[in-house]
């Protein structure tokens, strides 16, 4: 027969392995976010997929424009509470874990100002900041209340970027010596963003240029991570108004060129393609990888030469693992601290010196000389 306290231990051991593990308990629990802001028509991305991620709850919208409120409660059937006037209003009555910003770029030192202190977190749209003053305050907020500070890209969670810096570091190609990074479309208007997105993305106080910032950030951050969070020498740009009609106010063409020690970027954000691009070169001393841009689905083509081969052959780059394979796998898994953001495509670190790169671009553009970035610069 068997003893009572046998029972009893049998029984409290059927009872422990019903019980939740720490990580489903994390999975019961969803991340809390907020919008900030619904003029970034990358909100509707964001908004498609959120029914995907169990683990994140949306608690509320702040835009201060009452049209725009009201259009996205009609497009999305969201209830009308989740809507507030006010960011201020909304963190007040929500305490969210993470604000998601889709204001204009200028606009986000404003809404990190009012969530820091409140020790709520922030993943923006690119690039981090319009000025590299506005980054040094982002940076300041963050450190102060030790809150991550994050950088969401498209190109982050592309398969064959991911592959193209593994084979850098593994050596298949050699020491880098220079990387080729072409962005962009056919322009805002011609691929029909919304009335409210082209207002700000043409302003060159709210956005900070034209294509240069719109499509040179993505050059500038994937060269800044695969030069290992390496600053460059100089920064050089051209900027081109090939439809000045359409965009008075800021070019639509951009080329910057950044110098390393042994190593170059050419960075080429346009407005100009005649197809969408999201793609690059990395030419290593002994090899190179050509990233190939499909569409947003198919994101793991890659032409790749290596050392002992006598021509190209075309490779299909692995599936990225979660967490680091969307902006929202990745929020939670920094929020749950199973990742530090430390020189990865995300990290405030990158993006801080993003934003110096395309400051000194700027300033070329305007200056038509060179800019020797200074040694001094915050990081």
């Amino acid at each position: 027969m068997t003893s009572p306290r046998a029972l009893l231990s049998a029984a409290l051991l059927a009872a422990t392995a019903l019980l939740p593990t720490p990580s489903q308990c994390q999975t019961q629990q969803p991340v809390k976010v907020a919008i900030v802001g619904l003029v970034h028509d990358h909100v509707r991305g964001f908004l498609a997929n959120l029914p995907a991620h169990t683990e994140v709850e949306l608690v509320g919208i702040s835009e201060p424009d009452a049209a725009l409120r009201n259009k996205y409660i009609a497009r999305t059937h969201l209830p009308a509470s989740l809507f507030f006037p006010s960011e201020a209003a909304m963190l007040q009555a929500t305490h969210p874990q993470a604000i998601l910003v889709y204001t204009s770029i200028a606009g986000h030192r404003a809404a990190i100002e009012q969530a820091a202190p409140l020790h709520i977190a922030a993943m923006v749209e690119k690039p981090l900041a319009t000025t590299y003053a506005d980054a040094v305050a982002i940076k300041a907020l963050a450190t102060k209340y030790n809150i991550p500070v994050l950088t969401n890209y498209e190109t982050t969670w592309y398969a064959n970027n991911t592959a193209a810096h593994d084979m850098l570091v593994a050596g298949k190609i050699g020491e880098l010596r220079k990387v080729v990074v072409h962005d962009g479309h056919r322009g805002p208007k011609e691929i029909g963003v919304s009335p409210e997105f082209f207002s700000w993305l043409t302003d060159p106080k709210q956005n900070g240029a034209g294509s240069m910032f719109d499509f040179g950030c993505y050059g500038a951050d994937l060269a800044t991570w695969l030069m290992h969070g390496e600053r460059p020498l100089t920064v050089t740009a051209t900027a081109l108004h090939i439809k000045p009609q359409i965009y008075p106010n800021v070019e639509d063409d951009a080329t910057i060129v950044l110098t390393y020690p042994h190593a170059q970027a050419i960075i080429q954000g346009s407005w100009n393609w005649p197809f969408d691009r999201k793609d690059m070169e990395v030419y290593g001393a002994t090899g190179y990888i050509d990233t190939v841009y499909v569409d947003t689905k198919h994101t793991d083509q890659m032409r790749v030469r290596l050392p002992a081969e006598t021509a190209e052959h075309h490779d299909t780059a692995p599936a990225l693992a979660a967490p680091q394979d969307n902006s929202l796998n990745y929020l939670v898994a920094v929020l749950n601290k199973r990742i530090t953001p430390q020189g990865d495509l995300t990290a405030l670190d990158t993006n801080m010196i993003v934003v110096e790169i395309l400051d000194a671009a700027r300033e070329s553009a305007r200056t038509h000389r060179a800019i020797t970035l200074s040694p001094s610069a915050i990081h």
